[in-house]
């Protein structure tokens, strides 16, 4: 969903033999390069900007970003583009997390969000990449 609560699309999660694979297909995003990272918490509530998705999913205490010695959060992933007309498809293999195993389960205690943010990640500031507001957020579900 949006800020303002509106369905944007659809994400997809996989729990593959090495990795969960997410496939998202969402619509009305302003056209640029946007991070797209799993967070913390199962809560997607658009009037706390989803803030109320935690910070990047990060079990087990990792730096943020593929280019930081002593990273990246599980829920680090790379940056997705919207073209012109809004539209975000992207396919992530994600071999950090698991449904239910491991170290980085997404159905822990508290659950798991897909957030996409309104900048790109820079792969390397901490805590988050710089990646700017949340534009969009939906919680993993069963």
């Amino acid at each position: 969903m949006d800020r303002n609560g509106n369905t944007l699309g659809t994400a997809t999660l996989i729990d593959a033999p090495n990795d969960v694979l997410i496939s998202a297909e969402l619509s009305n995003l302003p056209p640029s390069v946007h991070g797209f990272h799993i967070h913390q918490t199962g809560k997607c509530d658009p009037a706390t900007g989803f803030d109320s998705a935690g910070g990047h999913y990060d079990p087990r205490g990792a730096k943020h970003g593929f280019a930081i010695e002593g990273g990246p959060h599980a829920g680090d992933m790379p940056n997705q583009t919207v073209e012109q007309g809004g539209t975000l498809k992207a396919e992530v293999f994600n071999t950090y997390v698991r449904f239910n195993s491991g170290d980085a389960p997404l159905f822990d205690q508290d659950g798991s969000a897909l957030v996409v943010h309104a900048r790109a990640d820079d792969y390397c500031s901490q805590p988050s990449g710089n990646a700017g507001d949340r534009l969009a957020c939906g919680v993993i579900q069963r």
